[in-house]
């Protein structure tokens, strides 16, 4: 059996401080291992159990990071164990392979946004012209492919989120709010197409999945197996699929389990 490991890496396998916060009381949290830096301080985590654990995985089959992160930002992640020949970033929209863009791939993703989705800049100037300065924080492109804004979420109205869902729909574009961000990202722009495409290449007969977002539910969809942490998009509104595990573990908890879960995918 020639498996891929095809997994989310923020709040599913990686965890900010304030994410580890979830379900981490002082007196019971695990030791970690810092896997991101930026700006010269320590950005996200591992448990020293998880970081074990996939240095393992990494070893043992092809393991591939798919993350909405731009290149650059995951460029500031360094996982244990070998670098990953492949990765996913900004949502699929590039394909890395031994750290470099795959121009083909960027080609294909070119030709599906124009035929399939509206415009960035029709759905940027949309979100800049219904977002309120009061607690509107940031606003950012990604790759030249998708917006997010960064928010202060008390101060953000209950059906803000979700009247921008329904405008994004219908122009071919979907919505996620993962912490303090809130995602416009084409449809046509999706980590599962980028994961099919690996597959093909390195000839996989079988895919192992996580992630905790709306953005991941497609990944995990494709996945012969997939796994959702307690916690996230997901978890918050009971989606389920059928060859999906619904873990009840949440934060860096549910990291070890998805890894041991990857792990014991490997043996059958």
């Amino acid at each position: 059996m020639n498996t891929l490991i095809a997994s989310d890496l923020d709040r599913t396998l990686i965890y900010s401080a304030a994410a580890l916060a979830l379900t981490m009381p002082d007196a019971r949290a695990p030791r970690l291992l810092c896997v991101e830096v930026y700006g010269q301080k320590p950005l996200s985590y591992m448990t020293e159990t998880a970081a074990g654990l996939l240095e393992d995985l990494a070893r043992s089959g092809t393991f591939v990071p798919a993350t909405t992160r731009t290149r650059e930002q995951y460029g500031r992640i360094h996982l244990p164990g070998p670098a990953p020949e492949f990765a996913v970033c900004a949502n699929g929209g590039h394909l890395l392979v031994d750290g470099e863009s795959d121009r083909d791939w960027q080609r294909t993703v070119a030709a599906r946004l124009a035929a399939e989705c509206a415009s960035l800049t029709e759905v940027r100037a949309h979100l800049l012209a219904a977002a309120d300065p009061s607690w509107l924080l940031k606003e950012r492109i990604a790759e030249d492919l998708f917006a997010y804004l960064v928010v202060d979420r008390e101060r953000l109205p209950e059906t803000w989120v979700k009247d921008l869902a329904d405008w994004a729909d219908g122009r071919g574009w979907a919505v996620s709010l993962q912490g303090r961000k809130i995602y416009a990202v084409p449809k046509p722009l999706t980590k599962s197409a980028a994961v099919r495409e690996i597959a093909r290449r390195t000839g996989a007969d079988t895919i192992l999945a996580a992630g905790d977002s709306l953005l991941d539910a497609d990944l995990l969809l494709v996945a012969d197996r997939g796994w959702r942490p307690g916690h996230g998009e997901l978890a918050d509104s009971g989606w389920t699929a059928p060859r999906v595990t619904a873990l009840t573990e949440r934060g860096a908890a549910a990291g070890e389990e998805i890894v041991r879960a990857f792990l014991a995918g490997l043996d059958g």
